[in-house]
């Protein structure tokens, strides 16, 4: 282990009590110290009803909960605080948006265009809102190599299109679409460009007024912040258009018995109690990968992800979804072993103390369009070593002949 592996490691205790290859990064990251320690101390010395306490105590939750917000505003270099929407998470965004913009802009006969690769909460919010307004949804098919090029959507593209909603980065190829060039292409056409970034804001720099998408969604759990918190993102112009998804407290600005008033963006839509703790755990998440910095991060995770493929294609019989080249990878190897469950892949890698995931990963239409019913998925963050990436290798190597296999 290198020197600056034990340094990165001493920030995720986790890997001292629990003796575990942890590589199921794409469904949730370990979290640091400094993030628990930041929620540890909004509870202790600062824990109230933000946003209506006129109190010491509640203008202190305010201030820390519309800190956070300011924080996240600059990560991801949106014009101002109020464009960022706190939610539980990537779904939860992605059902907001669904709910409240498309029921509101899509009429019958509208096209909404997804991709086959989309992660459920991408794709399923989308197709109830086409099914309960009558419009049309249409899909873009990647090659097999997980490669969508922006042309595909040039061909599908219609004047009745109003949403097109596809991810920055999938979760089972890992590979990175042109959400830059596809958000020219949606908006060249009278169309507002959705961007599901849960596999790409904890993995690189996004800027979202460089890639001026209308929208992106992501989850805190992802890039080391706690369950439960996640942030919407929208152009300000838009979120005012849009009708509130929850109603209750706090989003109000008046009511009767028979009327009511909102408050402005971004509190109409962030209804009731909100998760204070989350979102300043999610500010201490992006100040630690801050500290780091993209180049240390893109770069381990690169050197790890070209490792455990090139130890991949030197075992019989095992077959990686997606590009050839580890930089379309993301950190994400999605896998096959022939003649081999992923379940039971997944149990035997857990016999040798490796966390990786089986199934379809939320993303069966994708498996079924590839041909496959499910699949094994490693999933890298910069805290893994090469020493872990080589025990995954060795048992890897292993399953085939515990499953009675002899070559």
């Amino acid at each position: 282990m290198t020197k600056e592996d034990k340094l990165i490691r001493k920030e995720f205790p986790v890997f001292e009590n629990r003796n575990v290859v942890y590589l199921d990064n794409s469904a949730t990251t370990q979290k640091p110290p400094c993030v628990l320690k930041a929620v540890e101390d909004y509870y202790e010395k600062n824990n109230a009803n933000p946003l209506r306490g006129l109190y010491e105590l509640s203008i202190a939750a305010t201030d820390a909960y519309e800190d956070a917000r300011a924080s996240v505003a600059r990560f991801i270099n949106a014009k101002e605080s109020a464009e960022i929407i706190f939610t539980r998470n990537a779904t939860e965004s992605l059902n907001l948006l669904a709910f409240s913009y498309g029921m509101k802009f899509v009429n019958e006969g509208d096209e909404i265009i997804l991709s086959v690769m989309e992660h459920h909460s991408n794709m399923l919010p989308w197709r109830q809102v086409a099914e309960m307004k009558g419009a049309k949804i249409v899909y873009l098919e990647p090659d097999q190599d997980g490669y969508l090029p922006a042309e595909r959507l040039e061909e599908k593209i219609t004047d009745r299109t109003k949403i097109v909603s596809l991810t920055q980065v999938s979760n089972v190829f890992g590979r990175e679409n042109d959400v830059k060039k596809m958000a020219a292409i949606a908006h060249a056409h009278g169309a507002v460009f959705s961007c599901d970034g849960a596999q790409s804001v904890p993995h690189m720099k996004v800027d979202v007024q460089d890639l001026d998408v209308d929208f992106l969604s992501f989850s805190g759990h992802k890039m080391y912040a706690p369950m439960g918190i996640g942030v919407l993102y929208g152009k300000k112009a838009f979120l005012e258009a849009m009708p509130p998804f929850m109603y209750g407290g706090e989003m109000i600005e008046y009511v009767t018995l028979d009327r009511a008033t909102y408050a402005e963006v971004p509190h109409k839509f962030e209804a009731g109690t909100v998760n204070v703790g989350g979102a300043i755990g999610l500010e201490a998440a992006i100040q630690f990968i801050e500290r780091f910095g993209w180049e240390t991060i893109e770069k381990r995770e690169y050197d790890l992800t070209k490792r455990m493929m090139d130890g991949m294609k030197e075992i019989p019989h095992i077959h990686i979804l997606g590009a050839e080249n580890p930089e379309d990878h993301h950190g994400i190897v999605t896998f096959q072993i022939e003649g081999v469950h992923p379940h039971d892949v997944a149990a035997i890698f857990d016999s040798y103390h490796i966390a990786v995931r089986a199934g379809h990963h939320c993303a069966q239409p994708l498996h079924k369009f590839l041909g496959v019913m499910s699949t094994t998925r490693a999933s890298l963050a910069f805290y893994n070593t090469e020493e872990e990436v080589d025990a995954f290798l060795d048992a890897l190597a292993k399953i085939r002949p515990e499953m009675g296999y002899e070559d």
